[in-house]
Parts: C-alpha cells; sequence; structure tokens
C-alpha cells in the first residue's frame, strides 16, 4: 500500500535516486534536506514514515529522530535512519535514539523497501497489503473488498479506512481525536462528531453479517474493535 514518506536527506544525488525508487515503488515521497525542514513538514502533516539520514546539517539525524520520541504528537510514527556508519556501536546509538530500523549506505532499491515493508507492518499495519481477519471479517487492501463469513459488505471509503485500522489494531480503546489522526490525517480539520457518523455507517454495513458488535463504544474514551462480544 502507498505510504506517504518524509526523506531527510541533504545529499541531492542521493535524495534524488532515492526518491525516485520510492515514487516507482507507489509511495508518495516528501523531500527535506536539513532536520529544520523536515521537522517543519512534521507539524504541518504528520507522515508515515520518517527516512533520516544520520550526517545532516544543523541537526543531525539522532537529535531529529529523538524530538520525534520525545513529542506525543510524532512518538509513534516509524523511523528508518540511513548512514553510512557501520560499526555496530553506531548502530545502537542510532536504534537508542528513537529509530525502528538502521540501514547502511550503499543500499539496494529491493533491500530499501524491504526494510520500509517491514517497518510499516510492525508499527502501522493498516499502511500494508496484508490480508487480516477477525472472526469471519475479512479485509483484504490490496482488492479492496471487504467479507463477513463469505458474504460481501459493500463499504464506502472512509469506512473501509476505518474498519482496516480498528482491525489492524484489535482490542486497542482509540479516541476520537485519534481516529481522525490515524483515518483521516491530522492535516484535515474536521469535527470530532463525523468519527460518530462514520462508526454509525460502518456498524451497519456490518449488520447483516452480524459483525456490527465487533465495533464496541467505551464510554467516555472512545471505541475499539474487539473479538470478546
Amino acid at each position: 500500500m502507498a505510504a506517504n514518506i518524509l526523506l531527510v536527506e541533504d545529499e541531492p544525488a542521493i535524495q534524488e535516486l532515492i526518491a525516485f525508487n520510492l515514487q516507482q515503488a507507489g509511495h508518495h515521497v516528501l523531500r527535506a534536506d536539513s532536520a529544520e525542514i523536515g521537522m517543519n513538514m512534521v507539524r504541518n502533516a504528520l507522515p508515515d514514515l520518517v527516512l533520516l539520514d544520520w550526517m545532516l546539517p544543523g541537526m543531525s539525524g539522532v537529535e531529529f529522530a529523538r524530538k520525534l520520541r520525545s513529542d506525543e504528537r510524532t512518538r509513534t510514527v516509524p523511523v528508518i535512519m540511513l548512514t553510512a556508519r557501520s560499526d555496530e556501536h553506531d548502530k545502537i546509538h542510532g536504534l537508542e535514539s528513537g529509530a525502528d530500523d538502521y540501514i547502511t549506505k550503499p543500499f539496494s532499491p529491493r533491500e530499501l523497501q524491504a526494510r520500509i515493508k517491514a517497518v510499516l507492518r510492525r508499527r502501522a499495519p493498516q499502511m500494508t497489503d496484508d490480508t487480516v481477519e477477525v472472526k469471519g471479517l475479512k479485509l483484504d487492501p490490496a482488492t479492496h473488498r471487504v467479507s463477513g463469513n463469505g458474504s460481501p459488505v459493500e463499504l464506502g471509503p472512509t469506512e473501509f479506512r476505518l474498519l482496516h485500522f480498528f482491525m489492524t489494531h484489535p482490542e486497542r480503546v482509540h479516541s476520537r481525536a485519534q481516529l481522525l489522526d490515524h483515518v483521516w490525517g491530522d492535516h484535515v480539520f474536521v469535527e470530532e462528531r463525523t468519527v460518530d457518523v462514520h462508526i454509525r455507517r460502518l456498524r451497519s454495513a456490518l449488520e447483516p453479517t452480524g459483525h456490527n458488535e465487533l465495533i464496541q463504544t467505551v464510554r467516555g474514551t472512545g471505541y475499539r474493535l474487539s473479538a470478546h462480544v
């Protein structure tokens, strides 16, 4: 599945090569040649993943990663560190700063794609094309099809994204604000009551197969998808 990737790399040739390969793989790439510019872009809209060069002018990549991890809003954004440093001590230092993975230059486009997919699967499973299934409710992101006990379920695009997020984060309670950030995007300004409208639509679509009960309201907190009904 296409992801919005922020690439923070100050070497123009390397930045161009990486961006080209990511775009060829279907991702949307935002570019920054310094940590300061990258931080401003993150403030405007959260990316799905950050590719971050270790050696940057001004603020280093390690400092950038630490700032992301220290802010509640950006704490869960996946980060892959790009670096020419291959020493084990440097690798540990990069991971301890908050990076999810570490890739040493030079690297192949295939290796980078594999690392991105692995990190997204761990940190942002809703960004992958993996089929998910809960108690007979099956969702395939690649074909955009949903079925309940073998019967097709028709969903609008927002309800599909909402269900996909719930199914890839089962049993966790999400506030309306969190759902807006993850499903609509934090750069989209809509009222929290909008979430309630789409939850009702989602439950209505799931009712014929009996899966509407999976979507639970947690009073005073938000919503969760639970197989324990």
